[in-house]
């Protein structure tokens, strides 16, 4: 019985498969968000002080699964999760596929996209939403709500799936799906041009939506996804110039005044800021940066 395995397992190797899929089969990386998740409407399905988080963590979890599905029913390999919400340590991981493998919890370098390289040929955007200067999307925001209220590169304001979508295209990875509501999908076409839209919500207000019903939403995304990545080919990097300039504004004053002691940092006006750097790279850490350090903090 050994030596049967052994051959099955060198023809194989030499047919160019592994677990049953071509080595060459795409690398695809999953983004995962929260907020454009099929069902999340406010704060009380987005944290653990939420009444409902816990069961939608497992709608979260079950449209990265839908994404997962229909990649791999169109031919992709390996497969790379971002939890991309809130604290990072969202993804219900058992539950996931043995050879999927997921990056948790901050500060990365790159942000939502940590882990990205040029081995990837497409980036798959699940639960995202619209940006902060957008007029229209459920929870519309960019990095954070709370403090900031417009991010630019070289002068244009983009949503946390523009900014994405810029470090992959610094490694040549386009993204090939969003899913969200309906702003976000049409925000996404607006922005790269060719994109597959899995649109599981239809905006009403900052807290409020027509949803499509969880089961609905993960066949949706199965669908979209293996479409997305049959049409690999179709898809282009969205690559901005370098050097990248970066505008911050802040909703107070403060943090553009005490930033702008730092000789790499520009002020621009009361609340704003502007920072250059070499490459996408370089701007992701300075937005990690300006995200996660304090003072006090430890360990």
């Amino acid at each position: 019985m050994h030596w049967r395995i052994t051959v099955l397992a060198l023809t194989l190797t030499l047919l160019g498969t592994v677990d049953g899929r071509p080595q060459s089969a795409p690398r695809i990386y999953v983004s995962a968000d929260m907020e454009g998740v099929a069902g999340v409407v406010t704060g009380e399905q987005l944290g653990p002080a939420g009444f409902e988080y816990q069961r939608f963590r497992e709608f979260m979890t079950d449209e990265v699964l839908a994404a997962i599905e229909g990649a791999r029913a169109a031919g992709a390999g390996e497969i790379l999760v971002s939890d991309s919400h809130g604290n990072g340590q969202n993804l219900l991981l058992d539950r996931l596929p043995p050879d999927v493998q997921v990056v948790r919890a901050w500060p990365r370098p790159l942000g939502m996209m940590q882990g990205i390289d040029a081995s990837f040929a497409g980036v798959i955007c699940i639960g995202y939403h619209t940006g902060t200067t957008d007029l229209e999307g459920v929870r519309a925001h960019t990095m954070s709500s709370a403090r900031l209220t417009d991010i630019r590169l070289n002068g244009v304001s983009q949503p946390e799936l523009g900014i994405n979508a810029a470090i992959a295209g610094e490694h040549g990875v386009p993204v090939i799906m969003v899913s969200g509501d309906d702003a976000i999908v049409a925000r996404a076409r607006q922005l790269l041009g060719s994109v597959e839209g899995a649109t599981v919500k239809w905006a009403y207000g900052f807290h409020s939506a027509r949803t499509l019903v969880p089961a609905a939403a993960r066949e949706l995304i199965r669908t979209t996804a293996e479409e997305a990545v049959r049409k690999l080919s179709t898809f282009r990097p969205f690559q901005v110039q370098a050097p990248v300039r970066l505008e911050v504004q802040f909703k107070n004053y403060r943090a553009a005044e005490i930033l702008s002691y730092l000789s790499i940092v520009e002020r621009i006006d009361a609340h704003a800021i502007r920072f250059t750097g070499s490459d996408m790279t370089e701007v992701s850490k300075f937005l990690q940066f300006l995200g996660h350090y304090e003072p006090g903090i430890a360990p």
